[in-house]
């Protein structure tokens, strides 16, 4: 089974008349340890295609819609697709929006494209279970369960996820997502920063607070923070430059989680202080190993476990 999945092979498929556009996108695709193919359009293209991970379509949203409708069998096993028109004006998620066309159309904003998400989790701000997944290098175990976890989320009722260390047998309901963890590391960098704080100033605090309590970024199993910074964007760059997850949490959650260190955050926005909360949140015993540290007046850090 899967999170939200990894997107290693990409086909880029367009009209002969949309050639530069295509070539500009699919070097706006490139990555690393990724495949990404331009392919020009003919008939059976997309059946060709299918077995990439996703599926980037210059055209009309209906042409593409037309083509893969009768391709289509799973979430789960179908490709990401994406149609984005030759102007790269949008970028629409089609199908596979939790499993790698959110995030491709997030990527096509390097040609100035926008991205139209319209998975519910995502066009509330919230982080759904399979990015939840994704951020904590976990599969998902009980794909069918996410539906109703990802209603939960919406809600905010859902809450962190709990850990249990085997040897042990679970019986859950069909409405429960079971992960199942594919590393070791067991700390939790709890962060919040200013509006605009670059990704380098992160990145700074954080390897401040490690080298503090003399931990690596290597015991880091991700990043986390509150909903409300979810898409700070040097936020973002500086957990994607460090190849960790980025889980955020919603207000009630956090609520439970309050730390023991006085914060500010309170009295301007309502919610609980970030860093602390997040890092408990987070942690597998719900533990600080250490407490909340301010960096340029910009950061806030606290590390968990």
């Amino acid at each position: 089974m899967t999170g939200e999945s990894e997107v290693d092979s990409v086909a880029v498929i367009a009209f002969e008349r949309d050639t530069e556009a295509a070539a500009e996108i699919a070097t706006a695709l490139e990555a690393p340890g990724r495949t990404v193919e331009h392919v020009e359009y003919a008939e059976g293209v997309f059946e060709a295609a299918w077995d990439r991970d996703a599926i980037v379509a210059v055209m009309a949203s209906g042409i593409v819609v037309r083509k893969i409708a009768p391709l289509l069998e799973d979430k789960w096993t179908d490709p990401a697709i994406v149609a984005i028109d030759a102007d790269c004006t949008w970028a629409l998620p089609l199908v596979g929006g939790h499993h790698g066309a959110n995030r491709l159309a997030a990527e096509l904003t390097a040609v100035e494209a926008v991205p139209a998400v319209t998975t519910a989790t995502e066009a509330a701000g919230k982080q759904a279970v399979e990015g939840r997944a994704e951020a904590l290098d976990a599969t998902i175990e009980t794909p069918d369960s996410t539906v109703a976890t990802n209603l939960a989320v919406l809600r905010e009722a859902l809450g962190p996820v709990e850990r249990l260390e085997g040897p042990r047998a679970v019986l859950v309901d069909e409405d429960v997502t079971v992960l199942r963890e594919s590393g070791d590391a067991d700390l939790v960098l709890g962060t919040g920063c200013r509006a605009g704080t670059d990704a380098e100033t992160c990145k700074q605090a954080w390897r401040g607070a490690l080298e503090a309590v003399d931990r690596e970024f290597s015991e880091v199993a991700f990043v986390a923070t509150g909903d409300l910074k979810a898409e700070e964007p040097g936020l973002r760059e500086a957990a994607a430059d460090l190849d960790l997850g980025l889980v955020t949490f919603g207000q009630e959650t956090l609520e439970r989680f309050e730390g023991p260190s006085p914060s500010k955050a309170r009295e301007l926005t309502g919610w609980p202080g970030i860093a602390e909360s997040s890092a408990l949140a987070g942690g597998r015993d719900h533990e600080l190993v250490a407490e909340k540290r301010r960096f340029e007046d910009r950061v806030t850090v606290a590390i968990g476990r």
